[in-house]
């Protein structure tokens, strides 16, 4: 059986750290190389790197970031942002990226998913899904939370996975920041369309909420407020997760 996994988010803008709340008011949060090396030094077991304004500038996550965090970082990292080509994700895979998450690219073009898993393999290739609650269904959101597609995200991950795709990333706009707890109808709708490993996020406040994420099909656990914030290390959250029954990797 595979143990959960804990996942520090890194928000970038301008090469710093930023979280928000639904993706708005931006604020400063720290260094990403630093970060980096501290959540790692904690135990996390994978990093995700998004450039969060990549997408609306029209421009690939940047890479100076990637390769400074790179070269200190041991863990896998998984980076997002302003993909719009295959030529695009091996550029961030040849930075130093071990995954590569597409969002606004993928829901453009499908295709890019099965070209990136056919070239870099499925392991390499991560299909970030931001939605929200619209009406009956979960409604699919790109270019940072400013767009609402015609997409309904639990079909949407079943075609993922069709394409290739080799993970999820989930998050849920209307707990982003919010610190409120993952959104649980949406995960479990994604966990029983699809049969890839999904990373829960937004809305992370306490280990009882990563808790009824892994009850409710989550693989891993993404986090950004609670671990900026300095409300609880990632050995912390995995001492807890552990005594909770929830078998987790490297407990400390």
């Amino acid at each position: 059986m595979l143990k959960s996994r804990i996942i520090p988010c890194l928000d970038v803008n301008e090469g710093r750290v930023v979280k928000g709340v639904k993706f708005q008011n931006l604020r400063d949060a720290g260094d990403p190389v630093e970060l980096s090396i501290h959540y790692q030094d904690q135990g996390a077991d994978e990093l995700v790197l998004l450039d969060v304004t990549a997408t609306r500038q029209e421009r690939i996550a940047m890479l100076e970031t990637i390769e400074r965090v790179r070269q200190k970082l041991s863990i896998p990292l998984t980076v997002g942002g302003g993909i719009g080509s295959l030529q695009d994700a091996g550029r961030l895979l040849n930075a130093g990226a071990d995954k590569v998450s597409i969002n606004s690219a993928a829901v453009r073009n499908p295709e890019l998913i099965e070209a990136m898993s056919t070239r870099f393999g499925a392991q390499c290739t991560v299909v970030a899904i931001d939605a929200k609650k619209q009406g009956e269904i979960f409604q699919v959101l790109t270019r940072s939370g400013t767009n609402a597609e015609a997409i309904d995200a639990v079909a949407w991950a079943a075609r993922a996975e069709s394409l290739g795709a080799g993970e999820i990333l989930l998050t849920s706009f209307d707990r982003d920041g919010t610190r409120s707890g993952y959104d649980l109808p949406m995960l479990s709708a994604v966990t029983d369309a699809c049969s890839l490993p999904v990373i829960a996020s937004g809305g992370a406040d306490s280990v009882a909420h990563m808790v009824e994420a892994f009850q409710h099909g989550a693989h891993a656990v993404l986090a950004a407020s609670i671990f900026h914030d300095a409300n609880m290390t990632v050995g912390e959250v995995k001492q807890k997760l552990s005594a909770a029954g929830i078998q987790v990797r490297n407990d400390r």
